[in-house]
């Protein structure tokens, strides 16, 4: 798999990671609101945290990849102007 595909896989799948997360703090709150035992809501809060989490983290490794795709698969674009000349 190349940096470019791993960049188009990880990148939108951490974005859709994240707001599943979301949605679920949002659960975990309701569940709080209502009155659900403590167990309940903490337990549910937790896991959408590690929910939540887990999609930063497929974000920043798209991110990982997308630089190494502008480093390493795409041509090196030179300054003429900084270059010392000899």
């Amino acid at each position: 798999m190349t940096h470019k595909e791993k960049w188009l896989v990880f990148a939108p799948t951490g974005l859709l990671v994240i707001g599943l997360g979301t949605c679920l703090v949002q659960w975990a709150a309701d569940k709080k609101r209502n009155g659900h035992s403590t167990k309940e809501w903490v337990a549910a809060g937790t896991a959408a945290l590690v929910v939540f989490n887990a999609g930063i983290s497929l974000f920043g490794r798209g991110v990982v990849e997308k630089v190494k795709y502008d480093l390493h698969e795409k041509p090196a674009e030179l300054d003429y102007n900084n270059v010392a000349r000899l």
